[in-house]
């Protein structure tokens, strides 16, 4: 599983980072945590506002920091 956090590096981008690498290890999977914070890259997404996160190539938030709640979601079941 490969995750992306998008975004320039701001708070929210960090908190969403930190985050998602908790429920990493509580969960025990083995994921790929990138933080993409060029321009150019983040543009190939088409998202509104960041921070965004995808996981395997799809968008599964933006604009927010997500809730732990809603990352345990996504990453126990996969992209969804």
């Amino acid at each position: 599983m490969e995750i992306r956090v998008l975004g320039p590096g701001c708070a929210r981008c960090s908190t969403t980072r930190k985050l998602i690498a908790e429920v990493i290890e509580e969960l025990g999977v083995e994921a790929s945590l990138v933080q993409v914070t060029d321009l150019m890259e983040i543009t190939k997404y088409d998202l509104m506002s960041t921070p965004g996160v995808v996981i395997d190539g799809k968008v599964v938030c933006s604009g927010k920091v997500p809730s732990r709640g809603e990352v345990r979601s996504w990453i126990s079941g996969g992209s969804s």
